[in-house]
């Protein structure tokens, strides 16, 4: 029972972790990453779908990326669901191939991405202690249904609280990184 428990967190923490990283990946530094534009929805035949659906995103150089639609008509489309995305990229078209210029950021707007960064690192490092104050509610619900005894209890909370203190390392490991990448230049 408590390794039930125990996998159930562990496999909660963990989404918080996956959730985090998805987040942190779009947020945009001054490098050029396909991720960027993994969020950014383009309207096909009547339904929108994700940008990587419908075009191959690549690296050209450090500050462009290169947009290729799999279908002709798709050109259009897809540069207007860059352009009316909230990253404020211009896209620029030449015939199938659509080009997208990263701009440099300026010291104020990384530092406002790094206050960003923080309060993302921060609501996940909440997630993980609600995902602890719920595993430690279901071994005190044990105890009480007598299903366990009090020290197999403090156990169980010893091994939560390591899963907890891991997972906000590898939180605070993420965002030190992130933060290090937004303020190089």
């Amino acid at each position: 029972m408590i390794d039930d428990i125990k996998k159930d967190a562990a496999d909660r923490m963990g989404k918080s972790i996956e959730a985090l990283k998805t987040e942190l990946a779009k947020l945009r530094t001054g490098r050029a990453h396909p991720s960027l534009l993994d969020h950014i929805q383009v309207s096909y035949y009547g339904s929108d779908v994700p940008l990587n659906q419908v075009a191959n995103v690549s690296v050209e150089d450090g500050r462009t990326l290169s947009i290729t639609p799999w279908e002709q008509s798709m050109v259009g489309p897809v540069e207007k669901a860059i352009m009316n995305s909230d990253l404020g990229l211009n896209p620029n078209t030449a015939g199938t191939v659509i080009r997208v210029p990263m701009p440099p950021l300026t010291e104020e707007r990384r530092r406002d991405l790094t206050k960003v960064v923080r309060a993302e690192g921060e609501q996940s490092k909440v997630a993980i202690r609600n995902i602890r104050r719920d595993a430690n509610g279901d071994l005190k619900g044990l105890v009480k249904e007598k299903l366990i005894s009090e020290d197999d209890e403090r156990r169980g909370q010893e091994i939560i609280q390591k899963l907890t203190d891991q997972h906000v390392k590898e939180i605070d490991d993420l965002v030190q990184a992130k933060e290090a990448d937004l303020m190089e230049i």
